[in-house]
């Protein structure tokens, strides 16, 4: 019984087809949460999947829902002492679309198709990949310990690329049946693909519409140019006013005031690299005087979504009545979400530029959150995956993308580190999504190392 002895339990795993079978049959679940049809298929990701395998494990499970909320929760919990540390797991069964037209010849969303130490599949990156290695971690260490060393609770979600609906709810419900000393979970990309990643938080997300309803319908543009105002020209305008020409925002209340220095020290050591297949680096985008590490993971980025004005498809030789656009607020902690929308009506307002609807284009807001790097749990963790994998980890503050962390870290007031078992590059929510086939072994040995550390003394104070 040795560390080194769960974490050859956890490559075997891989290493016999067993790991790839079980992600294989999960990733045949069309679970697209946004696709209504799909309700059945939700809930049988849990009943045929998640809770057998946890059970297998000890775990007791309960499937709940909260009301007015279309989508079922997996609560499950091992217990095996009061004065043992408790650790959270998290997962979402739940997929974007398939976009079955997209994908490459003889590539399927709901087939798991090897290629070139690549696993093609709706989900095997985001997120079922992920939360089938955690299993697996805790599964190798149960098999090797006869027991966990610590207790274990998890949940399961299938509604997170619908924004999470209800887990919130469900977490302030249950909160003192999910209280646990850490979170740890997977999600989201590694700073890239050879490096093991941990990030503590994620970024937040307000997503709004802007618009300008200038008439009823459109008019010549030869009889009426230079007559009539046109709201594509301004809304260009508008959006200008709010983000510079090289992505510098315009609006304070868009920003935080400064980064913290623990922040710096620890992107300080961060260098992002989609890899040969990801875009190349604009060193001059973004923050002035910022590193790129510092700009998506310490900064804020406004970004333009979609922009229409006219007949996009089918122009004609008029001035347009309209114009809209979707603008997204990637924000930092030091950022007041429900401050985004007000401060950017007064911003136009200033610039006169009146005319500018403005409106959330959705109602769930992600909020931001990010775990001290210098926390002792967070020491830790690095220093267990060090140990694993004998590669230095990258810390992140947080995620440059959004997560519902802060149902994690406010609500159920936890520790929340998370472990990525996927890369910059894996094509997630787009047609031809991946997992590289080391990742998966890696990420395997990884979460075993990690839980049998759990298990022992040596832990931060609690």
């Amino acid at each position: 019984m040795s560390r080194e002895a769960a974490i050859a339990r956890a490559t075997n795993y891989f290493d016999t087809g067993a790991f790839r079978e079980d992600l294989a049959r999960r990733v045949a679940m069309p679970t697209e949460s946004q696709n209504p049809d799909r309700a059945d298929v939700l809930q049988a990701y849990l009943d045929d999947e998640m809770q057998p395998a946890l059970e297998d494990l000890g775990f007791s499970t309960e499937i709940v829902r909260y009301d007015g909320v279309d989508l079922p929760f997996l609560l499950a919990e091992r217990i095996e002492g009061e004065a043992l540390p408790t650790v959270l797991g998290y997962g979402h069964g739940d997929v974007i679309r398939g976009l079955d037209d997209g994908w490459q010849a003889n590539l399927s969303p709901w087939a798991m198709t090897g290629i070139d130490n690549r696993w093609y599949g709706r989900g095997t990156a985001d997120n079922k990949g992920q939360h089938s290695i955690n299993i697996g971690g805790l599964k190798a260490v149960l098999e090797t310990r006869g027991k966990l060393g610590f207790n274990a609770k998890y949940l399961i979600e299938m509604g997170e690329e619908r924004g999470s609906p209800g887990l919130r709810e469900i977490c302030a419900k249950y909160k003192a049946r999910l209280a646990a000393d850490l979170l740890i979970a997977s999600d989201g990309p590694r700073l890239n693909a050879e490096r093991p990643t941990v990030f503590l938080g994620s970024r937040g997300g307000v997503t709004f519409d802007l618009w300008i309803d200038a008439r009823e319908g459109g008019h010549h543009s030869g009889n009426w140019g230079g007559a009539l105002s046109n709201p594509g020209v301004q809304l260009a305008h508008a959006i200008a006013s709010l983000v510079g020409p090289t992505g510098q925002i315009r609006v304070p209340e868009l920003v935080p005031s400064e980064i913290p220095q623990s922040v710096r020290d620890a992107l300080a050591d961060c260098e992002i690299d989609g890899g040969p297949d990801g875009p190349k680096i604009d060193a001059w985008w973004g923050e002035p005087g910022l590193t790129t590490a510092e700009r998506v993971f310490g900064w804020c980025s406004l970004e333009v979504l979609a922009y229409e004005t006219g007949t996009p498809r089918t122009p004609v030789n008029a001035i347009p009545p309209r114009a809209w656009a979707r603008l997204q607020l990637r924000f930092v902690v030091g950022v007041d979400p429900h401050a985004v929308l007000p401060a950017v009506r007064r911003h136009l307002d200033r610039q006169g530029l009146s005319m500018v609807q403005i409106a959330p284009s959705r109602e769930e807001i992600f909020h931001a959150t990010r775990l001290d790097p210098e926390d002792p749990w967070v020491k830790w963790a690095i220093a267990s995956i060090a140990r694993t994998t004998g590669k230095k980890p990258a810390l992140l503050p947080n995620l440059g993308g959004s997560l519902p962390n802060d149902t994690f870290s406010d609500i159920l007031d936890m520790r929340t580190i998370w472990v990525p078992h996927s890369y910059p590059g894996c094509s997630q929510h787009a047609p031809d999504e991946h997992l590289p086939v080391d990742i998966a072994r890696e990420g395997l040995a990884i979460m075993a190392g990690l839980y049998w550390d759990l298990g022992e003394v040596d832990i931060p104070e609690r």
